[in-house]
């Protein structure tokens, strides 16, 4: 593959998953990863900070997907609603089509500690960015942190039934499954 060939970031991004599903986070390089997707060591630098990240890629975004959706919640939405919506919100960027690379991403996450940990700072900076939406909506702490908190358990648990599932589902109803799910646990 050429280098002159349009978006690096992605070509990178999908070399590292294909190396780290093939042999590994650890025994994969940057150079390695870079010779993959055509592309130098200084290209692989000026997209991703470290190997790492090359498989975080976006995750950015999710993050203000799914604030901009609590945000846009009507406002008599309760708490659990309005972050429902956020939460929802994620079925644009998770689609059937992007199942299997985010089923293969997550397998590699599963293998390795490193990027265990990795995957826990952006879970936590998502809960942060949920919680100051919701005070936003005038929602008191400790309601608006232990509802942040507990719609990230849902899009965790979300997450995974919908990489497992291999129908027509939706992320959406995954979400809707988990905060019906919720919302029993919470009653019993």
């Amino acid at each position: 593959m050429g280098r002159w060939q349009p978006d690096p970031g992605g070509r990178l991004q999908q070399a590292a998953l294909e190396l780290y599903a093939e042999r590994g986070y650890e025994q994969t390089t940057v150079a390695e990863i870079a010779d993959r997707a055509g592309l130098t060591e200084r290209t692989f630098f000026r997209h991703f900070a470290d190997k790492r990240e090359a498989l975080f890629r976006g995750s950015g975004e999710l993050e203000q997907l799914i604030v901009d959706a609590v945000d846009a919640a009507p406002p008599s939405a309760t708490p659990i609603k309005a972050i429902a919506a956020g939460l929802a919100a994620a079925g644009a960027i998770f689609d059937a089509d992007r199942r299997p690379h985010s089923s293969k991403r997550q397998s590699v996450i599963d293998a390795n500690p490193e990027l265990q940990e990795r995957e826990l700072v952006k879970l936590a900076s998502l809960a942060a960015a949920l919680a100051d939406a919701l005070r936003r909506r005038d929602v008191q702490d400790p309601i608006a942190r232990l509802t942040a908190e507990a719609g990230v358990a849902v899009f965790r648990v979300a997450f995974e039934r919908w990489i497992q599932d291999d129908s027509d589902g939706d992320f959406a109803r995954f979400v809707n499954e988990g905060i019906a799910e919720l919302r029993t646990v919470a009653a019993g």
